[in-house]
């Protein structure tokens, strides 16, 4: 438990505004008025001298940086729904408790999944720029800039938690049939409502579906769980979208099958190596066989109010002795 009534709490980004003031109404908020990502060096200074740390998805809080920890810091408050950015063990082995923002991204994220599956196979982006230069457009024609139709294809989800979920209600909606790998069968009232498919053999699933959706968390199980080996059981004339971790596919070998043909195109929301995005995916972009954005698949306005309000309720949670709801463990706790 932390023992000042205002702790000290660094901010590693810049946060939505009625976040920031009402972190400062509760705490000593050191805040990041420039927005800009905080080096190791000064990642190291803010956890020498903090309370606690609100790190984002792009601060890397290695076992190093924890290490450098002063005996005050208490709490990592991540603002993300994930916590693959934090060395959660190291954090154990300090006594630092760890949180996430889990349960408020998912209708946004499978909202922008839906929008990728749509606008790879549609060609939205390439119709949007024709527009955009002057003279380029001649008129509508019978057989210009046709695309493909999604209503009556299969869908392929890879993870079928909350936003899995989420997206394949979507995806129902507009007419895919859905199919779906997991550890384990969802609840077969969820099965049933949305009439999908288990395939237990992610390799078979592959092979048979018209547009794959990546939506699974990044582990060290998912890191390259498609594979060169699996993007080549996929059809040539299948799309695969990729909302989750960039690390879940392999991108060098995703980048040879979409130059030689070997899949249709895909949409990506995030990279391997971001924020740096290969030089090929964006060649590809230019010539309309990837769709890409800036990890833009939970950026409403809404959805990072909620993130903040439930970094905050994990802090003052914490801050009065109980154990905060958005606790995470090390995996083998």
């Amino acid at each position: 438990m932390l023992v000042s009534k205002k702790p000290l709490v660094v901010i590693t980004r810049k946060l939505p505004d009625p976040i920031e003031t009402r972190m400062r109404e509760l705490f000593e908020a050191r805040l990041n008025v420039d927005d800009r990502r905080l080096s190791k060096a000064e990642l190291i200074e803010a956890v020498s001298h903090a309370n606690v740390l609100v790190p984002t998805i792009t601060d890397h809080i290695s076992e190093e940086i924890i290490n450098a920890a002063g005996p005050n810091l208490k709490l990592i408050a991540n603002f993300g729904n994930g916590t693959d950015n934090i060395d959660v063990v190291a954090a154990a082995k300090r006594g630092i408790t760890v949180t996430n923002t889990p349960n408020v991204l998912t209708e946004d994220t499978a909202d922008m999944t839906m929008a990728l599956m749509l606008a790879a196979p549609r060609r939205l982006v390439e119709g949007a720029a024709i527009l955009l230069d002057d003279g380029k457009w001649e008129g509508w024609g019978p057989t210009w800039m046709l695309g493909r139709r999604i209503w009556g294809k299969r869908l392929g989800i890879v993870g079928m938690g909350r936003i899995g979920t989420a997206v394949a209600r979507r995806a129902k909606a507009f007419g895919l049939s859905i199919h779906y790998h997991n550890r384990k069968p969802v609840n077969p009232k969820t099965e049933e409502e949305l009439e999908a498919t288990y395939w237990e053999s992610l390799d078979q699933m592959l092979a048979r579906m018209d547009i794959i959706s990546v939506n699974c968390p990044s582990t060290p199980a998912t890191f390259h769980l498609l594979s060169a080996r699996r993007l080549a059981l996929m059809q040539p004339t299948a799309f695969i979208v990729n909302t989750a971790r960039g690390q879940i596919i392999d991108e060098h070998a995703l980048i040879e099958q979409l130059e030689h043909g070997k899949l249709a195109g895909a949409a990506l929301d995030v990279f391997e190596h971001e924020p740096a995005v290969n030089s090929k995916l964006r060649k590809l972009a230019k010539h309309g066989k990837v769709v890409i954005l800036p990890h833009m698949g939970s950026a409403t306005l809404e959805g990072r109010i909620d993130m903040g309000e439930k970094v905050i309720i994990n802090i003052r949670t914490f801050i009065d002795g109980h154990r905060p709801p958005d606790r995470v463990l090390p995996r083998d706790q």
